[in-house]
Formats: structure tokens, C-alpha cells, sequence
């Protein structure tokens, strides 16, 4: 597999590179230095660009922060995308993303412009999620967890490497699974192949373009520049869906709207009296200890913080009768903050070998309090309702 270097006009020069190719290094290099263009354009926006060149500060980088500013999205495709790809790249001794790195070098060198042109990640995954439905999230999630915890050699086998270099990190895990999330395709490819090249056909009025892209939008960035008229519309592109209604919040509505019913049903039944609060006593004295004892289980089951595990009783009873804060989030931030996971920790899920490491893992043990807390208040609630409503109703 050859690097591919496209010149549609005398102002626009495309070179398709793949991820782990020495190769593609070698051609970005070459083409900059030969072509000398006013501007090198890269597959890259301005997350992905920091988490390239600021690595060992992107590595170190406390979870919550990156949670804090709204970068959840970024962490999961890093760690989703160069899963397979580290592994591959490990065979060819190179790192994914260092033609990206090359490109830039070479521009700062030889004191060209850099232009960012690939669209926001946060937008493009939120796009993606918001356009899948529940089974193709639910089918995209099993191959996410496989992809952490990685493949092993006899599915590294069945795996097209050839086609999988010829891809950037986003397109190749696509390519390979749009077959289960056709939706997300269309947003991760598609419309990133139209984006691309509306933002390098604007970069071309500027001066002369090398524009380093992954070698699976090639075709896609080609088609689109050659085009009588570029028709993008970069605005319509950067919205995000509106968020769908489902069964799970619809629940979360119901819950706290039956429990309210229940008790203002004795009231209204029975009147305000000895008998009727003393079965309101009851009824949440059964919420907050069956919610409360559940949720807190949970996260002793996760080895979490002891603070961890108080947080998750306490919150969990009041966080199950609205639906907008699950008691999950308030242990994780209590484990987070006596053990804070680092991206190096999100990394390191790829090279998971036992279950010893499995648990050892500061971004496991999170994610498992955070989701056993949630699991261990929603089964509160399948328990302590038809208990409640038996009181209510008896």
C-alpha cells in the first residue's frame, strides 16, 4: 500500500495517509517540502490537535476536568479509536497519528500556516449518537467494551489490516462496523468527507493548500472539490439533533409523579391522621433504606471508596424521585476524588491482561461504582414501588 498524493487543482493538493504507515511520514514530508504551499490543512480539530501535540499533558490529565469541560466524547474516541490501532501499530513500530504530527512539524519548520480542518469530535460523536437508534447503540457498545479490553490475535487476524492502514482512526473503526451502526457511518464518514473539503476549498481563496487527510476520505474530499458548485452547509453540519424521548426517561418522569400520588392518595383517602402518617412514615422509611441500601451495595461490590459507598446511600433515595441526577454521579465524583483516574489510566484499558489488572484499574473501579451505584437504585425502585403501592392501596 502505496501513500496516495491527489492535486485537483493548481491550488488544492490532497495526500491520503494512513495511521500507521512510515510511509505516509515519509510522503507528507516530501509533498510539503516540494510543493511549498502557503498553508497545510490537517485532519484534525482542535481537541484531537492538543491531544497530539500536548500527549504527555493530554496523558496526565485528570478525568474529571476533561469531564468538566464537556470532553467526555473525546475521551471515549481515544481510547474506542487507537484501541485496535495501537496493536497494529506496535507490528509496524510506529505510532497512529504520526504523519498528522509529521505535517505539522514540517509546517512550523518551514513557517507555513497550520489549518485545523476536520470538525469538532465532540459534535461529530454526538451527532453519531443522537442519529442511532437504541439497537445500534446497543450492538456499537459491545464492540466499544471489546475494543478496550482488545482483540485478541485470532480476531487481529480476521481483521482487514490492509484496509484497516488505508483509513484514519475514525473511518477505520466505521468502515469495520457500519455494517452495525449505519447511521453513525454516515455521520463519521459522509459527512465528514463534505466538511473537510467545504473547509479546504475555504482555505484554498487564502493561498496554496497540502491538505493531510486519512486515505478513506480521499474519494469522498475529491468528489466534493470537483463538484460545479460546493454546496456545504458547515452550520447545518455543526448542529446537534435534538435528544429523542425514550422509555428510560419517560420512567424517571413516572416514578416520583406515582410516589407523590401514593401519598396524597392516603391523605386524600384516609384524611391527615395517626394512621395515614404513620403509613407515609413508612413509605419512605422503605424508599430511602431500600434505595439507599441497594445503591450503597453496589458500590461495595465496585471496591469503591468507603465515602463513596455513604455518598451513594444517601443520595440514592432522593436522586430516584427526579429525573434529571443518578446517585451514580455523586459516588463517582466522591471515588474520583480520592482516586482520580488520568487518561494514561483510560489508555492502559487496552493492555488489561487479568482480572487483577481489571480491578487495579482506576477508570474500571470508577465506571463500576458509578454504574453499579445506578443499577443498585434502579432495582431499589422496581422493589420499594409495588411495595409502597401495596401500602398506599391497602
Amino acid at each position: 500500500m502505496h501513500p496516495l498524493h491527489i492535486t485537483i487543482n493548481d491550488r488544492i493538493i490532497l495526500v491520503g495517509t494512513a495511521h500507521i504507515s512510515q510511509e505516509s511520514v515519509d510522503e507528507v514530508r516530501t509533498v510539503i517540502e516540494t510543493t511549498q504551499p502557503d498553508i497545510v490543512a490537517v485532519e484534525l480539530c482542535e481537541r484531537r490537535y492538543k491531544a497530539l501535540t500536548e500527549k504527555t499533558k493530554w496523558e496526565n490529565t485528570p478525568i474529571t476536568a476533561l469531564l468538566k469541560s464537556n470532553m467526555a466524547y473525546l475521551i471515549l474516541a481515544q481510547t474506542f479509536l487507537s484501541a485496535i490501532q495501537r496493536k497494529l501499530g506496535k507490528e509496524h513500530g510506529i505510532e497512529p497519528g504520526s504523519e498528522m504530527i509529521a505535517a505539522i512539524d514540517e509546517a512550523k519548520k518551514q513557517q507555513k500556516t497550520i489549518a485545523l480542518i476536520d470538525r469538532d469530535i465532540t459534535i461529530t460523536l454526538k451527532r453519531a449518537w443522537r442519529k442511532m437508534g437504541i439497537r445500534e447503540k446497543t450492538r456499537l457498545a459491545w464492540e466499544f467494551m471489546k475494543a478496550l479490553f482488545g482483540y485478541d490475535d485470532e480476531e487481529l487476524e480476521e481483521l482487514d489490516l490492509k484496509e484497516l492502514m488505508k483509513q484514519d482512526v475514525i473511518s477505520a473503526m466505521m468502515e469495520e462496523f457500519k455494517d452495525i451502526a449505519p447511521s453513525a457511518a454516515e455521520v463519521l464518514i459522509y459527512e465528514r468527507d463534505a466538511y473537510i473539503a467545504k473547509k479546504i476549498f475555504e482555505e484554498s481563496k487564502k493561498g496554496k493548500v497540502v491538505a493531510v487527510v486519512g486515505a478513506g476520505h480521499i474519494e469522498g474530499i475529491k468528489h466534493h472539490l470537483e463538484e460545479k458548485e460546493l454546496n456545504v452547509d458547515l452550520e447545518k453540519l455543526e448542529q446537534i439533533p435534538k435528544k429523542r424521548i425514550s422509555v428510560g426517561k419517560v420512567a424517571a418522569v413516572a416514578v416520583p409523579v406515582i410516589f407523590a400520588a401514593v401519598v396524597f392518595w392516603l391523605i386524600f383517602s384516609q384524611g391527615f391522621n395517626q394512621a395515614s402518617w404513620d403509613k407515609i412514615k413508612d413509605i419512605f422509611l422503605i424508599w430511602f433504606l431500600v434505595h439507599g441500601c441497594l445503591s450503597g451495595l453496589g458500590v461495595l461490590i465496585a471496591r469503591g471508596h468507603p465515602l463513596a459507598i455513604l455518598t451513594a446511600f444517601v443520595a440514592a433515595p432522593f436522586t430516584s424521585l427526579e429525573p434529571f441526577f443518578a446517585p451514580g454521579w455523586f459516588a463517582g465524583v466522591v471515588e474520583a476524588k480520592f482516586r482520580m483516574p488520568v487518561v494514561k489510566d483510560f489508555q492502559g484499558l487496552s493492555n488489561i491482561e487479568s482480572m487483577k489488572d481489571f480491578f487495579n484499574n482506576k477508570v474500571i473501579r470508577l465506571i463500576m461504582v458509578v454504574a453499579l451505584a445506578n443499577l443498585g437504585s434502579i432495582i431499589g425502585t422496581i422493589i420499594a414501588l409495588p411495595w409502597i403501592l401495596s401500602l398506599g392501596v391497602g
